[in-house]
């Protein structure tokens, strides 16, 4: 029921913000949002390599399971 939106639905919404935040207002929502959202996947990325490197870290070598 909510699961997509279609372009009636954002047209609607974006003029509902339009009318609400101005015209001024839009371009600096958009850049923080989009700020925002890069600053998320670098932390996410960040926390992803540092998992993965003490899972690497934990694994034995397969040539000491050799030797």
């Amino acid at each position: 029921m909510f699961g997509r939106l279609g372009p009636v639905e954002l047209i609607l919404i974006l003029i509902i913000a339009l009318v609400i935040f101005g015209p001024s207002k839009l371009p600096q929502i958009g850049r923080s949002l989009g700020e925002a959202i890069q600053e998320f996947k670098k932390g996410s990325r960040a926390v992803n390599d540092e998992l993965n490197t003490m899972v690497s870290d934990t694994k034995p070598d397969s040539d000491s399971k050799q030797a």
